[in-house]
């Protein structure tokens, strides 16, 4: 995509924010993210924020440069534009937060969830939940092709810390036409900017910063 054209889209972005501020939770036009507390106490610090800094400087978006926890059953959920859940072991979620889930990516919110050390349990328990919230709606892998890969940085592939990247794909829930959740099971927590964490073994994506600044970007545009 044209830089230019980039820029401009999000500007206008920020524009749609101050006509309907219950779009996102926003000072003086600033986005802010929520990373989600969710099956009562279950989240993770371990999903690095960095991108958050670095779409700030490829783009005219100014974000809040840390994520703000937020609690699934709560109504303080719709506050935010785009949210992140990811976790390290199995989990089941409460009818309250399967309501709020449904209603939040039903109605403009953005999801970007990881399997954090590319945890099999928490894939296989993501997946069952996400398919009970929205069962017409299932994860679908997402082509290169697509404008995902594109909006800030050209990312023709997957690279993962253990191999295998040929196989590696991100996968979306669509809505309505339009991509509400992007997924990884191998992981998009980019430990490598965040101090005390590591992918434990795992086969994390290793060039997940760009991924996030382009799943953001993608959100904010769609």
């Amino acid at each position: 995509m044209n830089q230019s054209l980039l820029f401009l889209r999000l500007a206008l972005f920020l524009c749609v924010i101050a006509i309907f501020p219950a779009r996102a939770e926003s000072k003086n036009g600033v986005i802010q993210c929520a990373n989600l507390i969710y099956a009562g106490t279950q989240t993770s610090r371990c999903f690095s924020d960095e991108f958050l800094s670095s779409i700030q400087k490829k783009t005219s978006v100014v974000t809040e440069r840390r994520f703000k926890p937020v609690k699934l059953g709560s109504n303080d959920l719709f506050q935010f534009p785009f949210v992140v859940m990811t976790g390290e072991s199995s989990f089941r979620l409460s009818e309250v937060e399967r309501e709020n889930m449904k209603r939040y990516l039903s109605n403009g919110g953005f999801l970007l969830a990881s399997a954090g050390c590319s945890s099999k349990d928490w894939n296989k328990s993501f997946r069952m939940e996400m398919k009970s919230i929205l069962p017409d709606a299932p994860l679908k892998s997402i082509p290169f092709e697509h404008p995902i890969y594109q909006t800030v940085y050209q990312i023709k592939k997957l690279t993962l810390s253990h191999g295998g990247t040929e196989k590696a794909t991100l996968e979306g829930i669509e809505i309505n036409g339009r991509i509400v959740a992007v997924y990884s099971s191998e992981g998009l927590n980019d430990t490598a900017h965040n101090k005390g964490c590591c992918c434990c073994g795992g086969n994390e994506v290793q060039n997940s910063l760009e991924v996030n600044v382009n799943i953001l970007a993608y959100a904010l545009m769609h």
